[in-house]
């Protein structure tokens, strides 16, 4: 909970810069915002790629070991799932070389 805490506190406080907030313009105070979204992009999104790839692997072993038949029905599944979540880290990779070449 108290990450939680944290985390929305920082995020208000970030929100309330005004070259943020406003969306200026000017080459001085933008480049600066532009970094961090793009270090937002790819740190958020690796991060929340990084748990739930976590979450659907134990998710999958825990199938498997409590049924060690399935484990051709849970493991394809499971590949697919991956590959899906690994695509968002992808975006965000992405997203973060298109916010970076606008500095």
């Amino acid at each position: 909970m108290r990450l939680v805490l944290s985390f929305l506190a920082t995020l208000l406080a970030v929100a309330a810069v005004p070259d943020l907030a406003y969306a200026q313009t000017d080459a001085a105070s933008g480049s600066w915002g532009i970094a961090l979204g793009a270090g937002l992009a790819i740190g958020l999104g690796a991060l929340g790629c990084g748990i739930g790839q976590g979450i659907a692997g134990a998710n999958a072993v825990q199938g498997i070991a409590r049924n060690p038949g399935a484990a051709g029905a849970i493991q394809t599944p499971m590949i697919i799932a991956l590959a899906l979540i690994e695509s968002i880290s992808l975006y965000a990779f992405v997203i973060a070389f298109q916010l970076q070449g606008k500095i």
